[in-house]
């Protein structure tokens, strides 16, 4: 089992890895919609409105996606498809969202506060280039983040330098179901008996799996596969400066 510590230390020797959780967007039923505060071109809702906004607001925020008609027909009690056709039209007409009518994965709400982090435009590593002030794109890392049992570890040692991962990073990586279906050279965090848990490229030789690092001062690590635990693979690495 792995225990559970949002943030656990990893190492070419090192403890049993830490397992943290996804949050779970927080519900608001009622009261102003979620994220629409001081929206001046927003007008007001009636209480069906709201309490579908609500919902939706809700929804999205968990899964990433909106609902389907059906979903939200089952969510307001309700047996046609028809009132919550009206109230999603009201809701756009509104300002509180975008729709096209007849495809509900295509709603969007309005008015909340932008997601993502601004991606301002490219930065060169050799020569200059040109900064841009107006916002064209957001790096949005709620994907990566909401994960499902996605889980960070810290660094300890130099033996992935050649993967851009360094002693001191933090890995955030996601639970591996089935490891048979790990692409070769996946970077994975594995429990092998012994040695503890190690941070390396994931390779399948036959019956064994070997283990390898990213950096030419540490040899392979070859072991049986059935020896082997994959914790998780790697989602991406955080770094701070």
């Amino acid at each position: 089992m792995i225990a559970r510590s949002p943030r656990a230390n990893l190492s070419n020797s090192g403890p049993q890895a830490g397992q943290g959780r996804p949050t779970q967007a927080s519900r608001n039923p009622g009261g102003t919609a979620p994220g629409l505060a001081g929206a001046g071109e927003a007008e007001e809702l009636t209480p069906a409105q709201q309490e579908l906004y609500a919902w939706l607001a809700d929804y999205i925020g968990s899964h990433r996606h909106s609902p389907s008609i059906r979903q939200m027909m089952e969510a307001m009690g309700l047996r046609s498809p028809a009132p919550v056709q009206s109230r999603l039209r009201h809701l756009q007409q509104k300002g509180w969202l975008t729709w096209q009518e007849g495809q509900a994965r295509t709603l969007q709400l309005l008015g909340g506060p932008a997601a993502g982090i601004p991606l301002l435009g490219a930065v060169a590593a050799g020569g200059l280039i040109d900064t841009f002030d107006d916002v064209q794109e957001r790096l949005d890392l709620a994907p990566v983040l909401e994960t499902r049992g996605l889980f960070a570890l810290t660094v300890n040692g130099d033996s992935m330098v050649e993967a851009h991962i360094a002693d001191g990073d933090v890995v955030l990586l996601e639970p591996v179901p089935d490891p048979l279906r790990l692409k070769e050279g996946t970077i994975v965090s594995a429990l092998v008996p012994g040695s503890g848990t190690t941070l390396k490229h994931f390779h399948r030789q036959g019956a064994q799996v070997r283990l390898e690092a990213a950096n030419p001062n540490y040899a392979p690590i070859l072991v049986d596969a059935e020896q082997v635990t994959v914790q998780g693979k790697l989602v991406a690495v955080w770094r701070q400066l």
